[in-house]
């Protein structure tokens, strides 16, 4: 009989090694090995639930005692993107911001223009309608993403 702790890490193996698989085959087609310090930062993204920013991740890593270099946390983020495991969001011009996609629940973020804060909302009809339309399509959905962007209303005089 399994313990739940036994259960836990066969649902996370469940998750990660579908995400390897998927990330060794785009680093092949690419003419790339999977590194011991690309699989440190696909490791330390997967600890992110909400958006993250490439320092983060270097923070991350330097923190655990691993050395991954600057360029190689960056060159793989764009290989992570390319392996539609982590996706870019569209946040602002100064600073990208990444959130993983790949074995992760569909989300709808609202992004706050005015604080840069972005707040998760659960929108389930969201889902059906993209299965709707790809249905009608002869598609199969694999995925969908929602980002509003939204300020305060401003105050208006009395």
């Amino acid at each position: 009989m399994a313990t739940q702790a036994h259960k836990e890490v066969e649902e996370t193996l469940e998750i990660i090694e579908p995400l390897c698989a998927v990330f060794r085959r785009t680093l092949k087609a690419e003419g790339l090995k999977y590194t011991p310090e690309r699989a440190q930062v696909l490791d330390a993204v997967l600890r992110f639930e909400e958006l993250f920013e490439a320092e983060q991740i270097i923070e991350l890593l330097k923190g655990s005692g691993f050395r991954v270099s600057k360029a190689t946390v960056y060159r793989t983020i764009k290989l992570l993107v390319q392996a539609g495991i982590v996706q870019r969001v569209p946040f602002d011009d100064e600073q990208a911001h990444y959130q993983t996609v790949f074995g992760r629940q569909a989300q709808a973020l609202v992004i706050r223009t005015d604080t840069g804060e972005a707040l998760r909302v659960d929108i389930p009809e969201l889902a059906r309608l993209g299965d709707e339309i790809c249905r009608r399509l002869g598609l199969v959905a694999k995925g969908h993403r929602l980002h509003i962007f939204a300020a305060a209303t401003p105050a208006r005089p009395e």
